[in-house]
């Protein structure tokens, strides 16, 4: 088995099944590949609705949350990829992601660890697609905002690594655990993920591993979306809490050797940070409500048109929307096409099945409509999908 993918849900079906669609066209390109799901005990439904949907795949159905690591591990155990992959279900990964992960592998034998190029859904880079070891120097420049005020220095900068071309295949040293393409040997040797984290952090813990184990971790420039917040709201309490608490753990693990007049400035600095950002994650979501509409550019076919009609008509039915007729042969730059008036919209729908996932993605990275967001319907579900709503034809 060439390639093992490990999704671990929590109440998050429709963004998982769309994941899981895209995940199929990207493993036919493999040589041999199985999916493993874990469900942690989701009260959505997720496990018929998947189990219906996909009978494929291996869904592991786990009668209590086991948390980020526990579930992870447990897939892990029972996989036989030579290569490991990690993945978020609020993701989508275009046709040769998995191939062009492989191919890089294959070619670079100590390559422990890769991250891809995410992409938020107004087609901006993600951040934390690569990231340096949070020492205590980069945790203080962190939470004290000094990777803001100076995102490109090599000093100040490093916990975003901005200062690497985006372009171009690095050495990271933080790879996300959103998708985290791991090699079966390294895990054999450092270990699987420290179940101590319940969730965040665990990715960092096991990177950092994998460097000290002898390989190096690379970043990929080969684009995948990640809805980022759609399986863990960040605006919670919970998150916010869970995060920082994460932090702390890590240092107290890799850095307990520090003194306490080095440790206690860094732990305090977390929970100030953690404190402003749950104040500030409130006023956000607040003004996000508030700012909620969904004015839709849809290109696709002629039905997926007439189907996104009437879920616009019934859910959005006070709101302007643009129907263009189009697919990857007939429109192949998509709503960068010329002679189409952005004027008044905000959200851009593809027909799945007359777009790859591929071009979707570069066309939204290319986009130069940064306050467009990204919709997919899907003709197979008849679901219309965004990072914050999700509306099915019925």
């Amino acid at each position: 088995m060439k390639l093992s993918v490990i999704i671990v849900n929590y109440n998050v079906k429709h963004f998982l099944e769309q994941c899981l669609y895209s995940v199929r066209r990207a493993a036919e390109k493999v040589q041999s590949a199985e999916v493993i799901v874990v469900d942690n005990a989701s009260s959505d439904g997720s496990v018929e609705y998947i189990r219906n949907r996909f009978p494929d795949i291996r869904l592991i159905a786990s009668n209590e949350n086991l948390g980020f690591a526990r579930a992870n591990n447990l897939a892990m155990r029972e996989s036989k990829g030579e290569y490991v992959l990690l993945l978020n279900p609020d993701t989508i990964v275009a046709e040769n992601t998995f191939l062009h992960f492989v191919d890089f592998m294959d070619k670079h034998p100590d390559a422990g660890a890769c991250g891809a190029y995410m992409l938020h859904t107004d087609g901006t880079f993600a951040l934390e697609s690569r990231r340096g070891l949070p020492t205590p120097f980069v945790a203080f420049c962190k939470m004290s905002g000094l990777t803001s005020l100076f995102p490109k220095s090599k000093i100040f900068g490093r916990y975003y690594m901005r200062y690497l071309n985006e372009t171009k295949v690095n050495p990271i040293e933080i790879v996300s655990g959103a998708f985290m393409f791991m090699r079966r040997e390294a895990l054999d040797k450092v270990g699987l993920l420290d179940e101590d984290f319940f969730m965040y952090g665990e990715d960092i813990d096991l990177s950092y591993r994998i460097l000290k184990g002898g390989y190096r971790n690379y970043f990929i420039p080969s684009p995948i979306l990640h809805y980022k917040g759609e399986s863990t709201k960040k605006s919670s309490y919970r998150y916010t809490h869970t995060f920082y608490q994460a932090m702390q753990l890590f240092f107290k693990k890799h850095y307990s050797h520090y003194s306490v007049l080095v440790s206690f400035p860094i732990h305090l600095a977390i929970w100030v940070r953690a404190m402003f950002a749950y104040i500030g994650n409130q006023f956000r979501y607040r003004g996000n409500l508030k700012r909620m509409r969904c004015n839709c550019i849809v290109i696709g076919s002629e039905t997926s048109l007439k189907e996104m009609s009437e879920i616009l008509s019934r859910s959005y039915a006070k709101e302007k929307h643009l129907y263009v007729q189009g697919d990857e042969a007939s429109m192949p730059m998509g709503h960068l096409s010329g002679g189409i008036d952005f004027e008044g919209y905000n959200t851009i729908v593809y027909d799945c099945e007359a777009y790859s996932y591929e071009t979707i993605l570069n066309l939204m990275h290319q986009s130069p409509f940064k306050d467009m967001r990204l919709g997919t319907y899907s003709p197979k579900t008849k679901k219309f999908i965004t990072e914050r709503f999700i509306h099915e034809l019925v």
